[in-house]
């Protein structure tokens, strides 16, 4: 790849996150919700976004890090550093399906899988300060018993879990249910963000998305 392709290429990175960005914030001023809750989702994965922390570093003010540990080893460690991270620039941090882990490093809340939804009532008594989602792929999910739900997928995503995309229409469908507040994750980018505006969806969630953004190289910090 040629520099001025390379270029160009990354204009492109940065200028679909900044729009996801402002459509994530446009979504949370237009919605009502019980708890504040962040306009945009980072979700960590160990391929797709290896290195968690420096993605973290260029969130925009009021975002979250869903942060998925999958098992590692180090998975404390680096709860840790991304907490600091949250605290220095204004972010919450969900652990992923991991109560103990994220009352341990002092997270916002968590994140639970869509078979794991149930809990949620038991985790919200213990710890009712806490921040707690879930997965949904369909519209029963959609209505479990948290404070918001992240359904997915939405658009033709590189997930390799993903499956048939669901579309803004069916999506609006969904979130006119009246379950929980709901963020859109899937396929989201400068292309499909603008089709959220009208589906109801409080928030933005994401992988690779978040990737690139002058915001961090702008401010020096990581």
């Amino acid at each position: 790849m040629s520099a001025r392709a390379a270029a160009g290429s990354k204009e492109r990175v940065i200028a679909g996150f900044w729009t996801v960005a402002r459509t994530g914030a446009c979504l949370r001023r237009c919605a009502l919700t019980r708890k504040p809750l962040p306009h945009l989702l980072y979700f960590t994965d160990p391929v797709r976004t290896p290195d968690p922390e420096a993605v973290a570093g260029r969130l925009p003010r009021g975002s979250a890090i869903v942060y998925r540990t999958f098992g590692a080893a180090d998975a404390e460690a680096v709860a840790l550093r991304l907490k600091a991270i949250a605290r220095r620039r204004g972010l919450k941090l969900l652990i992923g399906a991991d109560e103990a882990l994220a009352a341990r490093v002092g997270a916002d809340g968590v994140h639970l899988p869509e078979r794991s939804a149930a809990q949620a009532a038991r985790i919200g008594a213990r710890r009712p300060n806490w921040l707690i989602t879930a997965a949904a792929h369909s519209p029963r999910a959609a209505r479990a018993p948290v404070d918001a739900v992240v359904v997915s997928a939405i658009f033709p995503s590189n997930s390799p879990s993903a499956g048939r995309p669901l579309g803004a229409m069916r999506l609006a469908q969904i979130v006119r249910l009246g379950g929980p507040p709901v963020y859109a994750l899937g396929g989201v980018n400068q292309a499909t963000a603008a089709r959220l505006l009208a589906t109801g969806v409080v928030g933005i969630a994401g992988v690779e998305v978040f990737l690139s953004s002058p915001l961090a190289k702008r401010r020096g910090e990581r």
